[in-house]
């Protein structure tokens, strides 16, 4: 990258335990020991309060993982495609492509195409229910249509998982704002949210602050931590996000 072209800035915010907001940017390159060719950014991990971790990761063509992502006991996750072909556990991924796995399995995937590829990938402990157990499931987010979010004409919304089975302790949705549309209250409970800018541009509040917001930034939002948005601009303001849900607090 060599040196910088102005004096060193940031739009980063990062508040341990309550929120963050990390610019695409400021993103570095961690070495994964199971991947190869690739350059991974950790965005979330339980060292700023997060309790799953997410990656946004470049692959290059030809990389790939070397043994499965996530293959830690108990353990569930998510890959979605923001670009590129990939090939996750034999399925072929495009664009808005996904794939959740099951805990205990962990998930093998590579750049199947002749340009890079990029994926967000996600993973967290899974929450036991009973005899309930979560399945594999996979798509393309783009052939689901949006629904209306709450009743509003200029606010969509997506799910990736099923929201009627309570197996599943997490969801994965896309929350999309026309200009001027915003969320219907601002928000404060327990669900933790990991937020990845797809388009557009918003103005986000965390805690008591309004912060500008724009594609390739990633936002978490630890618990019952105050949170609304503005869509602005000239395109649909989205992101996709995860949420924990199906389950009750254990003391």
């Amino acid at each position: 990258m060599g040196y910088p072209n102005d004096i060193l800035s940031s739009r980063a915010v990062v508040k341990p335990g309550l929120f963050a907001v990390i610019p695409e940017s400021g993103l570095v390159n961690n070495v994964i020991p199971v991947l190869e060719k690739c350059r991974t950014s950790i965005l979330a991990a339980p060292k700023m309060g997060a309790g799953f971790v997410e990656y946004v990761i470049e692959i290059e063509p030809g990389g790939r993982t070397l043994s499965p992502m996530a293959a830690e006991s108990g353990v569930e996750c998510f890959l979605y495609c923001i670009d590129g072909e990939v090939n996750a556990e034999g399925k072929k991924l495009t664009e808005g492509g996904f794939l959740y796995c099951p805990p205990d399995r962990g998930m093998t995937f590579e750049n199947c195409g002749e340009k890079p590829a990029k994926i967000l990938f996600y993973k967290q402990k899974y929450t036991p229910l009973d005899s309930h157990f979560p399945y594999e499931v996979c798509g393309n987010i783009n052939e689901t249509e949006y629904r209306e979010y709450d009743g509003m004409e200029n606010v969509f919304i997506k799910d990736f998982l099923p929201t009627d089975d309570i197996a599943f302790d997490m969801n994965m949705h896309i929350l999309a704002f026309a200009p001027g549309g915003c969320h219907p209250f601002v928000e404060t409970h327990v669900q933790e949210h990991g937020a990845y800018i797809l388009s557009g541009e918003g103005m986000y509040l965390m805690e008591d602050r309004w912060m500008p917001i724009k594609k390739n930034d990633f936002m978490w939002f630890g618990a019952f931590v105050q949170q609304g948005a503005y869509g602005v601009g000239r395109e649909l303001f989205s992101y996709i996000y995860s949420k924990d849900c199906n389950r009750d607090v254990f003391l």
